[in-house]
């Protein structure tokens, strides 16, 4: 037995269940497999996971049976456990290399990792069974996230059109998609630092600002956590009205979200455009929605910006880019792993609590109205982001701009940056 599996072990016996799947996380792709359901069963046993534990246990008494391994992957995805349901799908693929089900599920495996490439090469490897529908959208749609935009196309434009309409969605997606990358290329390079650029291609909105902290070591345009500020609201909202202006786009008026904090920024945002406010009411036509962060809104009206409605554009500040909303704006201010508004309660660089801002939502709008929104200079690392620049992309790219619904996407696709548990 490994350190880390003693070490794993050792937590679990503690009560530390999150401690003990961290542990477990950089030896799974080593670990044997016996050994790692050995441990699942008490861990998934800790947290009341029973049918995950009897998963495990079929596991350890039929280790050569593909579908007691594939039905132990699959529980492993379904409790959000991806990164040990790899090496057991694995087995099961290599068991019975026929399985579609055990193919796929080791690409949804690979997929919630963001491991692109491997879903990719894996897939490749059994290219002679793959179905159109679903193992080659899964290429395509892999490729796309790994940044092979190049094998994308080819796959793409053999692939029939699926016969079952359940799929005509995700035909649509990697097709709009592909249409996005073709006109982001004519004014960026969609390399593995352009985030603005491949933020576009796979959710179709713009990408206001970039942060100008570690791009070069290691977070390439997104924040890790942020204490937010009325100069920084300010500047998002400048970004927004440039956008408006590249494209042409005019709202007749701001829809105010229901938390304080998307109201103050919708309000500030509604001063800056001169645009009048009205509460949202999903379908709305013309208007603009503020959110400041689309993870504090209610589920259900969350669901209701999915589907677009003409000439509504979604815009959302803080954007969590480790736990995507349910649904992606049309424009966002920036990318960040944790935010702290500037009114709520929060914590200080310092671990101090900071105390809520009391003051009236006016007096916080104000605040932003007033503020330049001077860009801040960061460590120096940052590539420029000047306007002009972020103004001629969206022209560039406008025409493919407000296309199909808002969907989710869990990935941070072909530009990675550092995370933080």
């Amino acid at each position: 037995m490994s350190e880390e599996l003693e070490q794993a072990r050792q937590l679990l016996a503690e009560g530390d269940v999150p401690g003990a799947v961290r542990t477990l996380r950089p030896i799974a792709d080593r670990t044997p497999l016996r050994e790692l359901a050995d441990i699942v069963v008490p861990l998934a046993r800790a947290v009341e996971f029973e049918d995950l534990a009897v998963a495990a246990e079929a596991a350890i008494e039929l280790p050569s049976d593909a579908k007691a391994l594939t039905t132990f992957g699959y529980e492993c995805i379904e409790r959000g456990i991806s990164f040990l349901a790899i090496p057991v799908l694995r087995e099961a693929v290599r068991l019975d290399p026929g399985s579609a089900l055990a193919l796929n599920e080791l690409v949804t495996a690979f997929e919630d990792e963001y491991r692109h490439h491997e879903a990719v090469e894996t897939l490749l490897a059994h290219e002679a069974s793959l179905r159109p529908w679903p193992d080659r959208y899964l290429l395509i749609y892999n490729a796309i996230l790994s940044g092979d935009l190049d094998r994308a196309r080819a796959e793409f434009a053999t692939l029939p059109p699926p016969e079952d309409e359940r799929w005509l969605f995700a035909r649509d997606r990697v097709a709009r998609m592909l249409e996005r990358s073709d006109n982001a290329r004519t004014s960026t390079p969609l390399d593995w630092t352009d985030l603005r650029g491949w933020h576009f291609t796979l959710t179709g909105g713009y990408l206001g600002t970039l942060s100008p902290y570690g791009f070069t070591a290691g977070m390439t345009g997104r924040w890790a956590y942020l204490g937010d500020g009325p100069e920084l609201c300010r500047y998002s909202l400048n970004r927004l009205a440039l956008t408006l202006s590249a494209t042409g786009h005019t709202p007749r008026w701001v829809s105010l979200l229901p938390g304080r904090a998307d109201r103050v920024l919708g309000m500030a945002a509604a001063q800056l455009l001169a645009l009048p406010t009205q509460p949202y009411e999903p379908g709305g036509v013309d208007t603009l929605v503020i959110a400041y962060d689309l993870n504090e809104l209610d589920h259900d009206l969350a669901r209701t910006l999915h589907e677009r409605t003409a000439g509504q554009i979604l815009f959302e500040h803080a954007s969590c880019w480790t736990q995507p909303p349910a649904v992606s704006a049309d424009i966002t201010g920036l990318l960040a792993q944790r935010v702290n508004d500037p009114w709520s309660p929060g914590f200080r660089v310092d671990g101090a609590p900071a105390e809520p801002d009391t003051r009236s939502e006016d007096e916080l709008v104000a605040e932003i109205v007033r503020a330049v929104g001077t860009p801040d200079p960061g460590d120096g690392a940052t590539p420029p982001d000047t306007d002009a620049d972020f103004t001629a992309f969206v022209a560039a790219t406008r025409d493919t701009w407000l296309r199909g619904p808002r969907t989710r996407l869990n990935s941070p696709g072909p530009v990675r940056s550092s995370s933080f548990g």
